[in-house]
């Protein structure tokens, strides 16, 4: 079997690397290998817990890639000669290609010291369809659960298994507040206040020793001697690289167990790209190594590789993740984009920053009104936006994604401030006192006048 880009993964890189490439080099025959029949929408998983009821509401369509004309097969790749290029598989067959792309993904990471993970009731979360159909019925028939984990997916976790109904949903995190990466503490506490009084019990800034039981879970111990009571529980501590093939293969990997790649997602074979989570992310603020793992990162990575697979081009170049996440409890949303100001300062930033609260629609007594919320970080000297916070309604995701564009373009406080908007009282805050400017303009005072 020939073709001329193979592309292994099945999930958001994958589809983005294989599209954009096809879009961009119409001439060339383009297969996907995957070896999941269906695959799910990773930031949809924690809702099959709740909102979506099962998983089959959460399964990524194939119909983009047939539609694009890009050959699929669902078959486990299991070795690569990258001097002949050829790439074996489960099935015992053998692909031939011209360029690879590498998109296999992450897998849970289970902190290697933690006695009872491995406990029958003790579950990670895969991005396994087969999986996760047995994780909900096991999570159904648990009336006492404890989430290990406070970032996005384990407070998404934690709200759906409540909103499901379950009586007694605990959420365990080590640092001082949930989402604690993405977020300074004044956000992450109404973040914390919302969950507590959608009915999640918190346990913040204490640790896990064990996960308790002979063959089943029976309860989790905290580093400061306290016992959760529990008949479930559900780790979400993080993911690591899926690097195992293009490991065995002689590519080379980071400190941080992520496949090397230069700003074309090009690894060191001229003809191997590798995007996603199983490749090296880097921050476009502090210019450090990251470990962070987003759908839209990955994407983002999949159009640079598909667009430089035969011929690279400047100006389509990865300059670093800006990790831009967003989440939503009930009908208050959160989003984050560059760094916060704990970080900003902790990496040597000297930064002011502006704050302003208004409505996300006007007048404030329309229907579905919501508090905004919006906090930019700045770098002083310059007035160069570098972070941005939003708590707000359902407009905050698209909210968040224009101060990530303004981060990305290094767009100053001013540039902000100068720009045209446009504003109608259903859909967007009032022109007078729209909080991204007004955030803006606190801002631009301080790094003006000190």
């Amino acid at each position: 079997m020939k073709t001329d880009v193979l592309v292994i993964g099945g999930s958001a890189a994958a589809i983005s690397a294989a599209t954009t490439g096809k879009a961009f080099y119409p001439d060339k025959e383009f297969l996907v290998l995957r070896k999941e029949e269906k695959v799910m929408v990773p930031c949809g998983i924690p809702y099959i817990f709740g909102t979506l009821k099962n998983s089959d509401q959460n399964v990524s369509p194939d119909h983009g890639l047939i539609n694009a004309g890009i050959q699929l097969k669902i078959d486990e790749a299991v070795s690569l000669d990258l001097e002949n290029k050829i790439c074996k598989t489960a099935d015992n067959s053998e692909i031939e290609f011209e360029k690879l792309v590498l998109a296999t993904g992450s897998t849970p990471k289970v902190p290697g010291w933690l006695k009872g993970a491995d406990l029958e009731n003790a579950f990670t979360i895969p991005k396994d369809k087969t999986f996760l159909d047995k994780m909900l019925l096991g999570c159904d028939a648990r009336e006492k659960i404890v989430v290990l984990g406070g970032g996005f997916i384990g407070v998404e976790m934690a709200d759906e298994l409540n909103k499901r109904g379950k009586a007694d949903v605990t959420l365990v995190e080590i640092m001082p507040h949930i989402l604690s990466l993405a977020f300074d503490p004044e956000l992450s506490e109404r973040a914390e206040a919302i969950l507590k009084d959608r009915g999640v019990h918190l346990k913040t800034n204490v640790g896990v020793k064990e996960i308790l039981g002979d063959k089943k879970v029976s309860g989790v111990l905290l580093n400061n001697g306290e016992i959760l009571e529990a008949d479930g529980v559900i780790l979400s501590t993080g993911y690591q690289p899926n690097v195992s093939l293009a490991e065995k293969a002689g590519i080379l990997i980071n400190k941080f167990g992520s496949i090397k790649v230069n700003e074309y997602m090009r690894t060191e074979n001229f003809d191997v790209f590798a995007v996603g989570d199983c490749a090296e992310k880097f921050s476009f603020i502090t210019r450090t190594l990251k470990g962070i793992m987003l759908a839209s990162t990955a994407c983002a990575e999949g159009r640079i590789a598909g667009m430089n697979l035969y011929k690279l081009s400047v100006v389509r170049s990865f300059g670093g993740t800006i990790a831009i996440f967003c989440t939503s409890f009930g009908d208050t949303s959160f989003a984050a984009a560059g760094v916060t100001e704990n970080l900003a300062k902790e990496r040597g930033f000297d930064i002011v920053t502006g704050s302003f609260e208004g409505i996300d629609k006007h007048p404030g007594t329309l229907p579905d009104t919501h508090k905004q919320l919006v906090k930019l970080i700045v770098a002083r000297e310059s007035g160069i936006i570098i972070g941005g916070e939003i708590i707000g309604g359902p407009s905050t995701g698209e909210l968040i994604n224009l101060i990530g564009l303004a981060i990305e373009n290094q767009m100053t406080v001013e540039s902000i401030l100068t720009s045209q908007i446009g504003t109608h009282p259903l859909l967007t805050a009032p022109p007078t006192a729209y909080p991204l400017m007004k955030a803006a303009e606190i801002a631009a005072k301080k790094h003006t006048f000190g």
